[in-house]
């Protein structure tokens, strides 16, 4: 029996990855059992006990913080990011589609903001908010500054999407007898759903974590991010590891469902 003989570079590749995934599930391995530990216990190993106090904890009132308002200012705009990305998305790739006057300058504009560092776009939104005499916000500038972010993802993943489009079935549909309106939406829009629905995923999970846009933009309210490294230099207790528990499960919860539903769409267009 010939065993295939392994060549370095396989090996040199597994070792990058363990190390990839150490990196990667070690803090959030440590957060995770850190998060129960007991009444008296601290911030460090071992575990002084077992519970789940800290997690109750985290729905009482803090002397410093505000979890609760946090966490639903950061779904709010998340969300709030994620539709506008999702619908400018699709009418710019819809858009490029055909050949226009400036075409090119305005796609290296639309994704020019990824290559500037995020504290200066934030540090310039703010800057214009306060001499406009506008009162920075988390529903308005903030939302603003991570629209910068999420939006170039967003068009370069539609240009993919419609780069592998084939016309064909456009085509196919307007010699049935439909007008535009409905090609788009019998035809073109259950084919790239799933991609639209990845699209939504990417720019609320970008806007949920995103930090050094929303530092300078925020205004008066944090979001999760800026919270959480507040509670770094005031918070003494394991309730900050219970909050990094809650919020991983709950993005966790937000890619598996969305997954589930980009697979049950794949299966009910199969059987269609």
């Amino acid at each position: 029996m010939n065993s295939e003989k392994r060549s370095r570079e396989f090996y040199v590749l597994a070792a990058f990855f363990v190390l990839f995934v150490l990196f990667l599930y070690g803090p959030l391995s440590a957060i995770l059992i850190l998060s129960f530990q007991g009444e008296n216990g601290g911030l460090t190993f071992p575990l002084n006990g077992v519970s789940v106090h800290w997690f109750g904890n985290l729905f009482e009132q803090q002397a410093v913080g505000d979890f609760g308002g946090s966490f639903r200012r950061s779904l709010a705009l998340g969300l709030m990011v994620m539709v506008v990305t999702v619908v400018v998305s699709l009418l710019a790739g819809l858009a490029f589609r055909r050949k226009f006057i400036g075409a090119t300058a305005l796609f290296y504009l639309s994704v020019a903001s990824l290559v500037v560092p995020s504290i200066i776009i934030s540090l310039g939104i703010g800057v214009v908010f306060s001499q406009a005499g506008l009162q920075p916000a988390w529903y308005s500038s903030a939302f603003g500054a991570h629209l910068t972010w999420t939006l170039p993802f967003g068009v370069l993943i539609m240009f993919a999407i419609f780069n592998r489009f084939s016309p064909s079935y456009e085509e196919a549909a307007r010699d049935l007898g439909a007008n535009a309106w409905q090609t788009f939406r019998h035809v073109v829009l259950p084919m790239i759903a799933p991609s639209l629905i990845g699209v939504g995923l990417f720019g609320f999970t970008l806007s949920y974590d995103e930090f050094a846009r929303t530092l300078m933009t925020s205004g008066t309210y944090n979001t999760l991010p800026l919270e959480i490294y507040g509670m770094t230099t005031n918070v003494t207790t394991p309730v900050l590891y219970a909050l990094g528990t809650v919020t991983t499960v709950f993005s966790f919860l937000v890619i598996a469902g969305t997954l589930g539903l980009i697979v049950a769409m794949n299966r009910r267009r199969a059987r269609g």
